[in-house]
């Protein structure tokens, strides 16, 4: 079904347009629906030339190694654009993108978007701005995996998902938006289910871990410490 125009609105890269422009934008839209559980899209996946957008739900970005190792990349929330390589580059998914819980992708044709950004270049600029972040996200990633300890890797990983989903401060410290999994942290950061078990509980003074994934941050500046390499739990 095409997308409506409050859906429009709501991707980030076109909220600043106005109703005609979304209007505009309408006819070469569509808008599927994900169950938990159900793969979007396959790493190797020969994409068609669209914009993908996350208007519902949650999505994991993953990628397999040649020996099979899966590594979570990132979480896509609502509001989001992913796919690039479908608008800009080989046209060949770059990574496997699940739905973590029942969403709702919104896609609209290529030249659609090359026409609304030809009247509007804004929409580039934040396009790039994006772009910019997922290649510095994953530099950073890869930089971790390779030279900082685990131990590091779990702690930006935290302070990453709260910055970026956001918390709630409640008496006992600031409860993470965003629930992680010891399947996601392990995946996320390149360590195993166990190692993961024995993280959590090595900085159980500082991070508070409940049952589903709820992440509680009890001390940010012992927590930003361990961040930053400075400190040992």
């Amino acid at each position: 079904m095409k997308a409506t125009i409050e859906q429009l609105a709501q991707i980030l890269i076109f909220s600043d347009l106005e109703s005609p422009e979304l209007e505009r934008l309408q006819p070469y839209s569509q808008v599927k629906q994900y169950q938990l559980g159900e793969i979007v899209m396959q790493e190797g996946d020969r994409l068609p030339a669209k914009l993908y957008a996350l208007f519902k739900g949650s999505l994991r970005v993953t990628k397999t190694s040649a020996a099979g190792k899966e590594t979570i990349l990132r979480t896509l929330l609502p509001g989001e654009i992913f796919a690039a390589p479908a608008l800009l580059g080989n046209g060949i998914a770059p990574a496997t993108v699940t739905a973590e819980s029942d969403s709702e992708i919104l896609t609209l044709d290529r030249d659609a978007l090359l026409e609304a950004i030809q009247q509007k270049p804004e929409i580039a600029l934040r396009m790039l701005m994006v772009f910019n972040q997922r290649i510095q996200q994953l530099h950073d990633t890869v930089h971790g995996l390779v030279s900082e300890r685990a131990i590091v890797r779990l702690s930006r990983l935290i302070l990453y998902s709260a910055s970026q989903d956001g918390t709630e401060k409640t008496p006992a410290g600031f409860v993470l938006k965003s629930k992680l999994s010891y399947y996601q942290i392990a995946r996320s950061i390149g360590i195993t289910y166990e190692e993961c078990l024995r993280l959590i509980k090595s900085i159980k003074s500082i991070v508070a871990y409940s049952r589903g994934g709820k992440i509680t941050i009890l001390d940010e500046k012992e927590l930003e410490a361990i961040a930053s390499g400075k400190q040992s739990p």
